[in-house]
């Protein structure tokens, strides 16, 4: 079974999403699952895995109303206010009622603090999400969020995160331009509930972000395997985002062509068998979103 751990969907009518604006192009406008039901289709991925995107409780209210209305949704990575302990534990446990509930996640990557989940609140706001046994996605796009992660380990021994686009490595720079990011995901990886996303691998030039190719992924994969192993990698399309990279298939088939040289069980555990037990998807919604896909 494939499973695609990492897709959006917006609606401007329905919720804010302060971060996007004229220059996201053709993805600034709501963004519905039926366009991407035709690419997932076209890639034989059976069951994917909405993430939030944005910081508020009617992004996470439209998304599970998404999640009720297509089977091939999954699960569900919603938003809580972690700066707001009390707050985060009243939400959370309302919305893990729905069983496509499996996580959170926060843009920490657009807030000005960049130590932002060391602050006693928010820090008291992931000991919520660690009791409950609720993973937690790390948008690191900076090398200080990476820098943050053997402190979360030591604070929340027992929290499960994933790091969404495996921390956006260097591609597209020089070889000279690997660090931090090289020794910075070696130390992420050595706690063994920290798995990671082979998502959004885009160029990171400025302004050519769909001038990739992969062999210019291929150096931080194989960096990433060799850390984290397949039972510890999961894959993610980064739809709508990765139109701006791209389209869909553009970015299926360079992880395809990336991960070929793999066994077929190791690639298995990356297109599928990792994401299913990190975030612990309900069986029954994953063969709903199975059958769906056979449709």
């Amino acid at each position: 079974m494939i499973i695609d751990a990492h897709q959006h969907v917006w609606n401007l009518d329905r919720a804010s999403y302060p971060w996007l604006g004229p220059e996201h192009g053709p993805i600034n406008r709501t963004i519905e699952f039926d366009e991407l039901r035709p690419h997932l289709r076209a890639a034989g991925v059976d069951a994917t895995v909405l993430v939030q995107s944005a910081d508020n409780d009617a992004d996470t209210d439209y998304m599970l109303d998404v999640a009720a209305r297509n089977r091939e949704v999954a699960a569900v990575v919603v938003s809580v206010p972690l700066e707001h302990p009390r707050r985060a534990a009243a939400r959370l446990d309302e919305v893990r009622r729905n069983p496509h509930v499996v996580g959170v996640r926060n843009l920490i990557h657009d807030l000005p603090d960049p130590e932002w989940l060391l602050r006693p609140d928010v820090d008291e706001g992931l000991s919520v999400l660690e009791r409950a046994d609720v993973t937690f996605d790390l948008v690191s796009v900076l090398p200080q969020h990476l820098e943050l992660l053997p402190t979360l380990g030591e604070r929340h021994p027992n929290l499960r995160i994933v790091i969404d686009h495996l921390s956006k490595p260097p591609i597209g720079l020089g070889a000279d331009d690997r660090e931090p990011w090289w020794s910075l995901i070696e130390r992420a990886a050595e706690n063994p509930l920290v798995h990671a996303k082979v998502s959004g691998l885009y160029s990171a030039v400025p302004g050519r972000m769909a001038d990739w190719t992969p062999d210019d992924i291929r150096p931080f994969f194989d960096r990433a395997l060799e850390l984290f192993g397949p039972d510890r990698l999961m894959y993610g399309g980064d739809w709508p985002i990765s139109v701006l990279a791209g389209d869909y298939e553009r970015v299926w088939e360079g992880l395809r062509e990336v991960t070929s040289g793999l066994g077929a069980a190791d690639r298995d555990r990356i297109f599928g068998g990792t994401a299913a037990e990190f975030y612990r998807i309900d069986a029954g919604l994953l063969e709903r979103a199975e059958a769906a896909s056979a449709d």
